[in-house]
């Protein structure tokens, strides 16, 4: 074993130690009054220590096989091609054998046995696929971070890491008569709709909290848990994006992620902007096809909404009309109008639904999640001023290594606004 080998894997585990027992000391020792919410979400809590392990142990295979330094740029492009054609594939056919076992009437059982073989036959090539993608992506990640100048060194600290899998729900709790999220709970990934709306009502009618299942396109584990998703772009932005949660995790912002709502939303603000910079870096550096490709920013990816085509008149905006609802929400709730604002939330998903974005539950648990991730002038964070005090600041800056740099040492809002109102 050659002496880099034998520092990146040293680095790799501190990197790891480190970050599993910032997470855990934040985890295992819930003591406040929404604890008791655990007594319904109990039975649906995702566990991430088993898969911790199982991430670490596919990550130590591609870590032995160590081939992804000697690959040409091309060959680097055909794997990803490759893993992303398979993905595509596997979606297909499962959402034609959803539709198959669906239909009513005689189930074709031939065609849905020949269907489950082939699907086991292309996952199983997937799997494969995988281990040659991800240490690629990585790596393509790993050069796009060193060459922003966030890291001084050829790997970044902590190495990017991330492993593609069925990604949890979260269950996001907030008092009703403000917007700020109490606490998130981790579910498991196939938890059914009927289960979401159960679990939301318990909640609901047993406590004073409001209550949402969420989808989440990454989390900041070690390695990075990614959803799978077949757009490169995305797929770069959400590793780019729980790497800067990895890299904020040993630097006062990140210790304080949950302090306030303040500070988890100029850490995911921050994320944000950083990982949007870094996946385009990434594109202009190895994938330059794909940078007229519209991105999608991580929020829309985490959405429970689906987006249908813009319309040509632009007679409705989703982001105004949300940064409207959210400021008269917040204005209604100051009043200590609880009920009239649950109300008016309820009329604006309509209004929504019939616009064609389809939005299951809008309450205070929507906002205080989707409120977080403010590195847009309209969103559902509506006036809140620190979204727009880390982007007023990152316009500030020469690039984006001085702004992470500047943003990971903060320990409070205070420190932000006197920073962007500084000039």
């Amino acid at each position: 074993m050659t002496k880099r080998r034998i520092i990146q894997n040293t680095r790799l585990f501190f990197s790891f130690s480190m970050i599993v027992l910032l997470l855990t000391t934040s985890v295992w020792f819930p003591l406040n009054d929404t604890d008791a919410i655990r007594r319904y979400s109990r039975p649906f809590e995702f566990d991430y220590i088993r898969w911790e392990i199982n991430a670490i142990w596919k990550k130590a295979l591609e870590l032995s096989f160590g081939i992804t330094h000697h690959l040409t740029i091309d060959q680097q492009h055909y794997i990803i091609q490759d893993y992303i054609s398979l993905l595509t594939q596997t979606k297909e056919m499962e959402q034609n054998l959803t539709r198959l076992y669906s239909e009513p009437g005689t189930k074709n059982s031939d065609l849905i046995s020949a269907l489950e073989k082939d699907l086991a036959q292309i996952q199983k090539q997937l799997k494969h696929q995988s281990m040659l993608a991800e240490p690629v992506i990585q790596n393509q990640v790993s050069f796009a971070i060193s060459n922003l100048g966030i890291s001084n060194i050829a790997t970044p600290f902590p190495p990017v890491l991330y492993k593609a899998s069925p990604l949890p729900k979260q269950l996001i709790i907030s008092p009703r008569d403000v917007i700020r999220q109490e606490k998130s709970i981790s579910l498991v990934s196939d938890i059914s709709l009927q289960e979401m709306i159960a679990l939301e009502e318990l909640v609901e009618e047993y406590t004073d909290f409001s209550a949402l299942v969420v989808p989440i396109g990454g989390v900041g584990t070690y390695p990075s848990m990614i959803t799978q998703t077949t757009s490169l772009p995305n797929l770069l932005d959400t590793v780019a994006h729980e790497w800067i949660h990895n890299h904020l995790t040993f630097r006062p912002l990140g210790l304080r992620y949950g302090v306030s709502p303040a500070l988890r939303t100029m850490n995911e603000t921050t994320a944000n902007i950083a990982g949007e910079e870094i996946m385009q870096e990434t594109l202009f550096l190895f994938h330059p096809k794909y940078i007229q490709d519209k991105s999608i920013a991580p929020e829309s990816l985490q959405s429970n909404i689906s987006y249908p085509p813009a319309q040509p008149d632009n007679s409705f905006s989703f982001p105004k009309m949300m940064y409207q609802t959210r400021v008269q929400v917040d204005e209604l709730l100051a009043q200590g109008k609880v009920e009239q604002a649950e109300q008016y939330m309820e009329s604006q998903r309509q209004i929504f639904w019939e616009n064609g974005y389809q939005i299951r539950k809008l309450n205070q648990a929507y906002f205080s999640f989707y409120g977080a991730y403010a590195d847009a002038p309209f969103s559902a964070a509506g006036s809140d001023p620190v979204g727009e005090d880390v982007r007023l600041l990152r316009m500030q800056q020469p690039n984006l290594a001085s702004f992470v740099w500047k943003m990971s040492w903060m320990v409070n809002y205070r420190q932000l606004r006197l920073a962007a109102r500084a000039f």
